[in-house]
């Protein structure tokens, strides 16, 4: 494999660096936001470092619905400019990562009685595309009952008027998260994992000036000087602005969406679908290669915000919601084969209820200084990374503006080396590289799985694989994977890698329970490991897995 700039072998020298610089700006949070911040900032030629406290996207980055979407439900809440703007943004990003954000085809069926009227989807659904600048076959088409059944004959035709066929993009949220991190790192930025803001600093005037941090890691802390701190922190602005003393006027209300995942035979969905259930929300239903999964609540939630439980409510909730479409489908809970619950950060309107409120984003500058990023979304990440530079820019004058870009050029910045020119582009490589591992015993959905996550550096995966000489076809690929993000993506837990990196604890259960083993033996090997460390990654694994499989929840029913 080529040398890379991110692997955990420059960690040292990564600190290094963070202790004795000084910085333009300094990122608090490791999400979509702080990744999106940090790569706008290093791009323009502003001197940028990034922390998270955790791992990269371990919080609702990695938890989403797994869209890059428009959200056809804001122009339900006329929210236009939020349609608009995030319409185009999905454009945007699918160009600059045409590999993990993918365009699909999103149905939303008509039934009479039980959900908005045909001629009303038909108006929304164009002025959704007018709006979001959409073009060509992308375009929204009405299809009669017929033409339904025939795209999804999963579902009932007993009262089905019809449908909306409209374009939707899916994406893995951690895997853009990570790609967008490891574009900053290139372009000059510095971040790193597992190190937390403990403190702010402050100067004579009562500025603030740098960090007091901590590294989970080596256990040591030390501090960062910077000239501007951004809190883009997600779930967590609430909790620095209440450090720095700022906390005042708007703030966040959170809220929990839960998903539930099935294996693909047992929901043999067809086409991704969007509907709407009798208290007036809409669930999404998705099928990703062999799982197919539904989702999602919408619950104010004040709880712990470090470890999200998915609870019978929520599953009974979902299921309830599944069984109002599909009446005479079985499904129930012991067919679950994954689960999670995320958090959003959502900016709190007086009178509103959680599926009402606004995904809008807005800023909040302290009077020490702090930038604080709030609300937003997936789909709107590069926009307020691009606001808030923008802001920093400015408010920097001419010190910045006489040696960096003063306008924000992400928009033209493939994610990573691992990009290719077109979805058409990926997906002849993908054919190709099929054509080149099938006599190795890899199948094509094994092929395409690795290139629609890691780009063309699947391929590198892949002939890391067949030199693999232990185990399975299935456990040499995992451990290739496993190899390439150990070197390439900066990962230092087993569930960095499990969980966000790879994504098979939610979509590839069956392959993490059979071979966590040997990924826990891989890192006592790299990181040399002793035995009472061993135990403690493996319980936190074992802990996790069941977590998500639901085990108590299924011994409880």
């Amino acid at each position: 494999m080529n040398k890379t700039i991110f692997s955990y072998q420059q960690r040292v020298s990564f600190l290094q660096q963070l202790k004795s610089e000084t910085f333009d700006i300094i990122v608090i949070g490791g999400g979509i936001t702080g990744a999106g911040i940090a790569l706008d900032a290093a791009a323009r030629g502003l001197k940028t470092a990034l922390i998270e406290k955790k791992d990269f996207a371990s919080g609702t980055s990695s938890r989403s619905t797994k869209l890059i979407h428009g959200g056809l439900r804001y122009l339900k809440q006329l929210q236009i400019h939020v349609v608009a703007e995030t319409g185009r943004e999905r454009a945007i990003v699918h160009r600059l990562a045409p590999h993990l954000v993918v365009p699909e085809k999103m149905m939303l069926p008509v039934y009479k009685g039980l959900s908005t009227p045909k001629w009303m989807i038909s108006l929304g659904l164009w002025m959704y595309d007018f709006l979001a600048g959409v073009k060509g076959d992308d375009r929204r088409k009405m299809l009669n009952k017929q033409q339904t059944l025939a795209v999804e004959p999963l579902l009932p035709a007993k009262n089905l008027k019809g449908s909306g066929y409209y374009a939707e993009y899916m994406t893995d949220d951690a895997r853009l998260t990570v790609e967008v991190i490891k574009t900053a790192v290139k372009q000059g930025a510095i971040c790193l994992n597992y190190v937390e803001s403990k403190a702010f600093l402050y100067d004579d005037k009562g500025k603030i000036n740098g960090l007091r941090c901590r590294d989970h890691v080596h256990g040591d802390e030390f501090d960062i000087a910077g000239k501007f701190v951004v809190n883009a922190t997600g779930i967590w602005v609430d909790d620095l602005r209440k450090a720095d003393h700022s906390l005042s006027g708007k703030h966040l209300l959170i809220t929990k969406g839960v998903h539930l995942v099935f294996d693909r035979k047992k929901l043999p969905l067809h086409n991704p679908l969007y509907f709407e259930i009798p208290d007036g929300r809409m669930i999404f239903m998705i099928p990703r290669n062999g799982v197919s999964y539904i989702g999602t609540t919408d619950t104010p939630y004040t709880a712990n915000k470090e470890n999200i439980p998915v609870e019978n409510e929520d599953v009974e909730y979902l299921l309830h919601a599944f069984r109002d479409l599909f009446p005479d489908f079985k499904l129930e809970k012991e067919d679950i084969v994954a689960a999670w619950a995320g958090l959003r950060p959502l900016i709190y309107q007086e009178g509103k209820s959680a599926s009402e409120i606004s995904r809008k984003d807005e800023i909040f500058v302290s009077p020490a200084g702090l930038i604080s990023m709030a609300g937003g979304k997936l789909t709107g990440y590069r926009r307020m990374a691009e606001k808030t530079v923008d802001m920093i820019v400015k408010k920097a004058g001419k010190e910045f503006r006489q040696h960096i870009k003063k306008k924000s050029v992400s928009r033209n910045i493939p994610l990573t080396d691992s990009s290719v020119g077109s979805l058409d582009e990926v997906k002849t490589f993908a054919e190709k590289l099929y054509l080149q591992f099938q006599q190795a015993g890899y199948k094509k959905e094994d092929v395409f799985q690795m290139v629609f996550k890691y780009g063309m550096s699947a391929r590198d995966i892949l002939e890391t694989a067949v030199q693999e000489k232990t185990g399975d076809t299935k456990e040499n690929l995992m451990l290739a994977e496993l190899n390439f993000c150990l070197e390439k993506e900066m990962v230092f837990k087993p569930l960095d890698f499990l969980e966000r990196r790879s994504s098979r604890l939610l979509f590839e259960t069956d392959t993490v329970r059979a071979y966590y083993p040997a990924v826990l033996e891989k890192f006592r090997r790299v990181f040399q490991w002793d035995e009472k460390h061993y135990l403690a990654e493996k319980k936190e694994v074992e802990r996790r897995l069941a977590e998500v499989e639901l085990k108590d929840i299924k011994r409880d029913a």
